[in-house]
């Protein structure tokens, strides 16, 4: 029986585990909203658990027009310089971006 599901309270000791593995730091005013936040949202997916749903097909697509397995067709495709014509930067043939990764042990 639904009712018989317990929803989990989040507490202080839970939200720095979290924070602990995701490598996130909270100042305790924050910790205190974050815990009500999470709170709010675990008794919200606890009322999912009120629901009769004897006889419901899982849900596999959000929606039956879009045919996820739809054959590929080849189209018209633009030419390298029609890709890179907008681009902010480039260098020749490529796209230039900022670089997000630092060489470790160099």
């Amino acid at each position: 029986l639904a009712s018989d599901i317990r929803i989990m309270k989040i507490d202080k000791k839970t939200v720095q585990k979290i924070a602990h593995l995701a490598r996130l730091e909270f100042k305790d005013k924050d910790e205190e909203a974050i815990i009500k936040d999470l709170n709010k949202m675990l008794e919200w997916v606890g009322k999912l658990n009120e629901l009769n749903t004897a006889g419901i097909e899982p849900l596999t697509h959000l929606s039956e027009e879009v045919n996820v397995m739809r054959k590929d067709e080849l189209k018209k495709h633009i030419s390298h310089e029609q890709g890179l014509k907008n681009a902010p930067k480039k260098d020749s043939d490529y796209f230039r971006v900022p670089k997000v990764l630092e060489a470790h042990g160099a």
